[in-house]
């Protein structure tokens, strides 16, 4: 991306907070109207929040669902510092500066419409925003599959999924309810011994999945991963594994966000070599395999 490439695309706006939901393991989502955003975001998108007026410093934070016409977004978080800590006190009603929607999304080719979405912890929000925006598409077949991970409650409250998926280890059946009412297929994986759930990783779930497909089918498979860097890695060698592409979101403190103080800066493999790129608006999605390299 060249430096005035995304010029013009991010927006700044005084936002209402519309709503503010709690659940367990210090787990947030928030509504905000912010029209500007609403209407320019893409999955894999991120917004850069204002957490309080008494805080200077801003926070990158995935969007999870954004409704153009009605003009909001909506943003999972999880308090680990003192600026998400203020975050979750404020009333509705409230007024926090947005700029976004910031950075390179999910490109999702008509190629391969078996997409298998791979969310882990704070990781989760793109991956349904991917799959919302999937499903409203008309230039395929799309069936995606969204497997998340996470060792503390979901936020969200979990059923048995009302969606069979062929090829899913035996007592995999819980689900978000959310994509399940949409009738997009979604199974969890965690640990924690939550009940329904894949006892392992996520990408171990994905790649159990993965093995009961035949060449055809994957062949129209592609991976969409977004979660802690371990979880990343691990997704690109299953991806590897199997034969299939695989694009990665990650994860990176920022400073800016706009590309200006490079403080992002990841090392990526292009045509011309190893070079170093800013997750903020040359990604925050990445070929796996350019940040991930196999070994050599």
């Amino acid at each position: 991306m060249s430096p005035r490439e995304h010029r013009g695309t991010i927006f700044v706006e005084d936002a209402e907070l519309l709503a503010q939901q709690e659940f367990p393991g210090r787990q947030f989502v928030i509504r905000l109207r912010a029209p500007r955003c609403a209407a320019a975001a893409t999955p894999g998108s991120f917004a850069h929040l204002t957490c309080d007026p008494l805080l200077p410093m801003r926070r990158p934070l995935s969007i999870m669902r954004a409704d153009a016409s009605a003009g909001w977004i909506e943003i999972l978080y999880k308090i680990v510092g003192p600026g998400l800590e203020a975050l979750s006190k404020q009333p509705v009603g409230a007024t926090l500066s947005v700029m976004g929607p910031i950075g390179r999304g999910f490109q999702a080719s008509p190629a391969r419409p078996r997409t298998l979405l791979v969310g882990g912890g704070v990781g989760i929000p793109p991956m349904v925003f991917l799959a919302e925006s999937l499903i409203g598409r008309r230039d395929a077949e799309w069936t995606p599959l969204v497997l998340m991970g996470s060792e503390i409650p979901f936020p969200f409250r979990a059923r048995p999924s009302t969606l069979l998926v062929p090829g899913m280890p035996a007592g995999a059946i819980a689900c978000m309810p959310l994509l399940d009412d949409w009738g997009v297929a979604s199974r969890l994986a965690t640990l924690a011994g939550f009940p329904g759930c894949f006892d392992g990783y996520v990408t171990d779930l994905a790649a159990a999945w993965l093995a009961s497909l035949d060449g055809k089918m994957l062949g129209e498979v592609e991976i969409f991963a977004c979660g802690p860097t371990p979880m990343l890695q691990s997704a690109a060698k299953v991806a590897r594994r199997f034969g299939v592409p695989c694009q990665v979101s990650l994860e990176e403190f920022m400073a800016c966000a706009v590309g200006g103080c490079a403080g992002c800066a990841v090392p990526v493999v292009t045509e011309n070599g190893l070079a170093m790129k800013r997750v903020c608006v040359d990604g925050p999605v990445f070929d796996a395999n350019a940040v991930f390299p196999p070994a050599a």
